[in-house]
């Protein structure tokens, strides 16, 4: 078992049991294992409070006093699932992976995404090890095996990355991460068709360290993280090793947390996967791994087992997985404090990269290449004002796809998902001056349904769309209060006022009003709040930070302390939310964890409960991360049965000029799937064109 760096904190959930001996234990695994049935209570809970060191002296003393070998003993004795995990934790290590390479490349067909997991995440030595181990327990050479059995550039890479000679030096020269920046660009983007050759040496030789900062530089330097380049240039289970690969420099953790996640999501458990990655890493960084996990997936990994599985089984793995972690950064707050740094990183990397869009702009200008164009128009929006826009061709377009029987919608899709909201306004005008008639009027009698609604919200200018749906989600006997959530959460002071003139103008009534009229308590005072548009817009001040992050501890229960009365402390926590700058309230969640190693989301989410607790999670993502937020509502409006068409459609009508090329980015990273996808998959006919219109292709 690898042994964590000099000074570096063991992340393991199992420990060595103190007090430990080899000759007690085997005693009670031979007892357990006696007379019908077998005590699998009791087998269970010695070989999960044992580390993999002390299990192989139970192994030898077990053999010494009964001249039995314990493995074929618990493999006679249990059965399926619990079987199987119970084996994997009494291998060493580097034999159990043996096992598992083994059964991936035996018989017809190949277990291809066991072979990915195993060799894009193992450290040099544990590669030495296992081909080592898989030599001794099979008497055959495991690089002969991978290449008789694997093919073209993934088994060459699954070769390179065998050979466990991956460079381990942290002194990075900038030189050369420029280089390799060069060399990949110039391997996929620049060339027609691609030199896989590179990808496989720069990705399988050169250091995490090294790696990372070439990611980072890549990112700066095209526009596209290097997991898109890889997406678009490589294919098959090439493509699925070397984004295995990349995952694994930025985070082996969250690379197993999302094979976890996967592994148990949707009908039916991927049980070898989940076996395999509770019995490798339940010494290595499993508490990194749910803690990741409960931060990305927001839920923890103890209650996905539990309700996943069942029996000894599932106690076993509970036991792997070190305990139940819902409460945030409570039992890890080493983890929590890395969670919050790999966000406020990724913000900091977006805002250097709109800073950077200028001079990315000129570069392109000077060197011209088609495939890099679609990133030089703005790495926000997807859609842009049209070249050669001549308002009196769209109108008169429009008129003749109106005109007589039937309904020409694929010219009216193209037309009006193709300009700007700006060159929309124009044509509405040109229509009434050329026609006599009202373009909106005419759309509505000639399209209906869902690609009504999108098409006319495109039609209207942001701020009144943006009133319409507010004014929609307070109509009625319900409240939509996730639409108004969504809405007044996300947008600028700009915005915000935008829309109070907006709905005052079409509605005669203002929207503080109406708010007031329709919503209640706590939830009605943040609504207003966020209506006024007053948020600060300055940059951040530490000392004011600490002071918000007191008041957030408070309220939340969780100081030592308390300064103040509950009311007094609720209004300012409301104040600071609805109130601040977002860089302000960026540094105010990392003083928040760093005062009590908490995440202020998750807590949010354990302390509170209804509609005030949803409004107060909207406002930490959305200054957390915007386009995120918004991807994570367009996956939820698609997934399950049914789909949400209005928080769909509202989303890609009031992002398409904004953000809906970062929020595609974030969508396709977190979900593994591109949002065009997720959309083909979830939506048909006119509507699903129009759609795919505005999200702008494929990624």
């Amino acid at each position: 078992m690898a042994k964590p760096a000099q000074g570096a904190k063991y992340r393991g959930s199992i420990h060595d049991f103190p007090g430990f001996d080899p000759n007690q234990d085997a005693e009670a695994l031979y007892t357990a294992m006696k007379g019908f049935g077998g005590d699998k209570e009791a087998i269970l809970d010695i070989i999960t409070s044992r580390s993999n060191r002390q299990r192989q002296e139970v192994c030898q003393s077990y053999k010494s006093l009964y001249g039995k070998d314990l493995i074929a003993d618990l493999k006679y004795e249990l059965t399926g699932k619990f079987e199987r995990l119970i084996v994997g934790l009494m291998r060493p290590p580097a034999y159990c992976d043996a096992k598992e390479i083994k059964d991936a490349i035996s018989g017809i067909g190949t277990d291809e995404k066991c072979l990915i997991e195993i060799l894009a995440s193992r450290t040099n030595e544990q590669m030495h090890q296992l081909v080592a181990a898989y030599k001794d327990a099979y008497e055959r050479d495991l690089e002969a095996d991978i290449i008789g059995d694997t093919s073209g550039h993934f088994q060459k890479m699954l070769v390179v990355l065998l050979q466990g000679t991956r460079e381990e030096d942290d002194v990075v020269s900038e030189d050369l991460v420029q280089q390799d920046v060069q060399d990949l660009y110039e391997a996929g983007e620049l060339k027609w068709g691609t030199d896989e050759a590179q990808f496989i040496y720069i990705l399988g030789n050169r250091s995490k360290q090294h790696l990372r900062l070439v990611f980072d530089e890549y990112l700066k330097t095209t526009g596209k993280p290097i997991e898109a380049s890889i997406r678009g240039e490589l294919s098959g289970d090439f493509e699925k090793l070397m984004l295995a690969v990349v995952k694994c420099i930025r985070s082996t953790p969250e690379y197993f947390a999302e094979r976890l996640f996967k592994a148990m999501k949707g009908l039916g458990t991927r049980d070898n996967t989940l076996i395999r990655i509770m019995v490798s890493r339940s010494e290595l960084d499993m508490l990194d791994i749910r803690e990741i996990f409960r931060t990305k997936y927001e839920k923890s990994l103890y209650s996905m087992i539990k309700n996943d599985t069942s029996g000894e089984y599932k106690k076993t793995l509970l036991k792997l997985s070190g305990g139940d972690d819902d409460a945030a950064g409570q039992f890890f707050p080493e983890a929590a404090q890395v969670a919050y740094q790999m966000w406020e990183l990724s913000a900091v990397a977006r805002v250097e990269l709109s800073c950077r869009v200028c001079l990315l702009w000129l570069h392109l200008c000077l060197f011209p290449h088609p495939r890099r164009l679609v990133w030089a128009h703005g790495l926000k929006g997807t859609v842009r004002p049209a070249n050669d826009f001549n308002p009196d061709a769209d109108a008169k377009a429009l008129r003749k796809a109106m005109k007589g029987l039937g309904t020409d919608e694929d010219t009216i899709i193209d037309i009006i998902t193709h300009r700007s909201n700006v060159q929309r306004q124009q044509i509405r005008q040109t229509f009434k001056s050329h026609f006599g008639r009202d373009l909106m009027t005419d759309l509505k009698s000639e399209i209906s349904g869902d690609l009504a609604r999108l098409i006319l919200g495109l039609m209207m200018p942001p701020a009144h769309y943006d009133a319409k749906q507010l004014k929609k989600a307070m109509e009625g006997a319900g409240t939509d209060e996730k639409a108004l959530i969504e809405i007044l959460a996300t947008r600028t002071n700009a915005e915000i006022r935008a829309i109070n003139e907006a709905y005052k103008e079409d509605y005669h009534k203002s929207l503080e009003d109406a708010l007031s009229s329709d919503t209640s308590g706590h939830f009605r005072r943040i609504l207003i709040s966020l209506a006024t548009g007053h948020r600060e817009e300055g940059g951040e001040n530490l000392d004011q930070a600490r002071e918000d992050a007191q008041v957030a501890a408070e309220i939340l229960e969780i100081a030592d302390t308390p300064s103040g009365d509950k009311t007094s402390l609720e209004t300012r926590f409301m104040t600071i939310l609805c109130t601040r700058s977002y860089p302000h309230l960026r540094r105010v969640f990392q003083e928040f964890i760093k005062m009590t190693n908490y995440d202020v989301e998750h807590t949010i989410k354990k302390e509170m409960s209804g509609d005030v607790r949803d409004a107060f999670v909207a406002i930490v993502q959305s200054v957390k991360n915007k386009p995120l937020f918004f991807a994570d509502k367009l996956y939820k409006s698609m997934k399950g049965a049914g789909t949400d068409e209005k928080t769909l459609t509202r989303i890609m009508v009031s992002r398409s000029e904004i953000d809906l090329l970062n929020i595609r980015r974030e969508f396709i990273e977190k979900y593994d799937k591109s949002l065009h996808q997720a959309i083909e998959g979830d939506t048909s006919g006119d509507f699903l064109k129009a759609l795919l219109a505005l999200c702008g292709g494929e990624d």
